[in-house]
């Protein structure tokens, strides 16, 4: 049997909380950062016999304070978006002049966006329900107001110009919208079918981790050219909605996601080559032979 002694140390003062003595297991609470070197954090499938540690480990710990799971976060951050679009689109009283109240829009585009932008958030909202599975537990609650906020906020700030009395039609009319449009439901598609893919790769739990590989779907051989598909698409739909609206703050928007999708795909990217030797050489990060 293997035992250890273990020294527990607050992460910011470095003062000592606790000592140890033949620890065989070491379970990091929920809502707290847990680490064995200082900044990197330990997973929830890790056990002390399986790090370098020897037989004495010094463990940094955190209270990152008050959580919420990630299915609640994802629901709150997306249900924002999804009714608050739905209020600009009807022009509720006293968003816009009141002879305009409860008016609706002439022009298709304006209905074509409000039904993408309601299938868009209603396929996230039933993902995180059905799809998703998280690696991490919990959110820190300030995190979760900040994310909502920015969701809230972008989505308010797209709808009141896509759907204001004033909006003018695309430069190009109706071709530019219907090709828009075939490039947001393919993009959806797309994206749709990446998560299913990482939720089945997912079902084998921690010990059987490997690196996700395309199959019969067509949608999925984008796994040849990159490590995160799914933002590649996601960013797509994004691009072709800013297409379709011909709208300056979706392009905006778009611009922001795309930044931030790149951080996060180049992360996962190196996090892949880290663990897998054979890991194709070819991919990268999020946009096929660029990025």
């Amino acid at each position: 049997i293997f035992f250890l002694q273990v020294e527990v140390l607050d992460a910011k003062t470095r003062e000592q909380l606790c000592f140890l003595d033949k620890v065989y297991g070491f379970v990091c609470p929920k809502g707290c950062f847990c680490s064995y070197t200082e900044g990197k954090s330990l997973r929830d499938d890790e056990i002390l016999q399986n790090l370098p540690v020897g037989t004495t480990a010094t463990m940094y710990f955190k209270d990152l304070g008050p959580q919420l799971g990630w299915t609640m976060v994802f629901l709150a951050e997306y249900i924002g978006p999804l009714l608050s679009y739905l209020l600009f689109y009807l022009r509720i009283p006293y968003i816009y002049s009141n002879r305009y109240a409860l008016s609706s829009s002439p022009h298709r585009v304006v209905t074509l966006a409000c039904v993408c932008h309601t299938f868009h958030y209603t396929k996230r909202l039933i993902e995180t329900i059905f799809v998703h599975r998280f690696s991490h537990g919990t959110m820190p609650l300030r995190t979760i107001v900040k994310n909502c906020a920015y969701y809230w906020g972008f989505s308010a700030w797209l709808a009141y110009y896509i759907n204001h009395p004033l909006y003018t039609p695309p430069s190009y009319g109706e071709l530019q919208v219907n090709y828009a449009l075939i490039l947001f439901v393919m993009c959806e598609m797309g994206n749709f079918s990446i998560h299913l893919t990482l939720n089945k790769l997912r079902g084998d739990g921690p010990k059987g981790r490997r690196f996700p590989m395309p199959n019969k779907n067509p949608f999925t051989w984008l796994f040849f050219f990159v490590s995160c598909p799914n933002y590649t698409y996601e960013v797509g739909a994004w691009v072709s909605f800013s297409i379709m609206t011909q709208c300056l703050p979706v392009a905006f928007y778009t611009l922001l996601g795309f930044i931030q999708m790149t951080i996060w795909a180049k992360g996962k990217h190196k996090a892949y080559i880290r663990e897998f030797k054979d890991y194709p050489s070819l991919r990268v990060a999020i946009i096929p032979l660029i990025l």
